[in-house]
């Protein structure tokens, strides 16, 4: 079976999604809709497929899935309309940035019987897929603690911080994801410490640019998250995770995996400097992953709940600075 998409929106991550669905077999590009012309026209050329306004994809009959890449704000009325037509959703993350409005979402797809997989690349990087391999196979014993680095090279423009949600729902989100799958336990309590430290028109919007949390779990598994949107070094992407046995690590990607050494010391690569570049592979990994499920009629590696957990763990941390103390997450939920 053949899997045939459209994208909507033709931005960054569009970019990065159609990509992933022409490099995947048993996916094909169909259709691109997006208000920007010159965006749409990109990958048109790119890839060969249509050019269509949302609401002539939503009649299209050779359109089995879409992949939202739009506005967060436009996500969850995007899931339900295709999901109530029948197609397959691929959203990226986060569903919305109302806890509310994410439950009602979910509520909707399951009437209808939809698919839905929610956009968390990471867990389908092979290194850290090769983390998490280890950790079911029990080569560390028990999983004990988790510790993710995750520092971007710099920090956005004021005004993409306005409609993201800020640095816990649009940066952490993915690490809180990560934090769940791990330690492979729901997270009870969230303390998080936030600062403004690189670029202060942040701070005037009401967001943080650097930032630490602690995640913990009934059983009194930790994670450790740390965060920052500047890292002079690259694009800073590192988990480790110890268990009752052993140790499992996943360290950075540079350029080129040499080191060289002379007089002068040890020398290696740059890091690769984003995440286009960084998480190339995830992304047609989980692409690869949704096909699949579609396909069989499975349910996806990662779900509208996923979705939900990760944001409840970001309005956590949010509550957390505010409030100074450690929150439970059943207080956000």
């Amino acid at each position: 079976m053949t899997v045939k998409f459209a994208i909507l929106g033709a931005g960054r991550i569009g970019k990065v999604h159609a990509a992933a669905v022409a490099s995947v077999p048993g996916a094909t590009l169909v259709a691109i809709a997006d208000p920007m012309p010159a965006a749409a026209e990109a990958i048109k050329a790119a890839y060969g497929c249509d050019i269509r306004t949302i609401d002539a994809i939503a009649a299209s009959a050779d359109v089995d899935a879409v992949v939202i890449c739009t506005p967060t704000d436009t996500h969850a009325d995007l899931i339900e309309q295709f999901t109530k037509l029948g197609k397959a959703v691929f959203c990226e993350k986060p569903v919305d940035l109302s806890l509310s409005r994410v439950k009602d979402c979910i509520a909707t797809v399951a009437a209808n019987k939809g698919t839905l997989m929610v956009g968390f690349n990471r867990r389908f990087d092979p290194d850290f897929m090769a983390v998490k391999a280890a950790i079911d196979a029990g080569r560390i014993g028990a999983v004990e603690m988790v510790t993710i680095t995750s520092r971007d090279p710099g920090a956005p423009p004021p005004e993409y911080i306005t409609r993201s949600g800020g640095m816990f729902r649009d940066m952490t989100i993915h690490d809180f994801d990560m934090a769940r799958w791990l330690l492979g336990e729901e997270v009870e309590s969230v303390f998080a410490s936030a600062s403004v430290l690189v670029d202060p028109r942040i701070g005037e919007l009401g967001d943080f640019d650097s930032a630490n949390v602690i995640l913990r779990t009934a059983s009194g598994k930790q994670a450790i998250i740390t965060n920052t949107r500047r890292a002079s070094y690259g694009y800073d992407q590192r988990i480790e995770v110890l268990g009752s046995l052993g140790m499992v690590s996943a360290e950075n990607h540079g350029e080129n995996r040499i080191t060289l050494a002379d007089k002068d010391g040890f020398h290696a690569a740059p890091l690769l400097n984003f995440f286009m570049s960084r998480y190339t592979a995830a992304y047609a990994n989980e692409i690869a992953a949704f096909v699949a499920s579609v396909a069989e009629g499975a349910t996806t590696p990662t779900t509208g709940h996923d979705g939900m957990m990760a944001l409840a763990l970001a309005e956590a941390a949010l509550a957390s600075v505010a409030s100074g103390r450690a929150v439970k997450v059943s207080e956000v939920l």
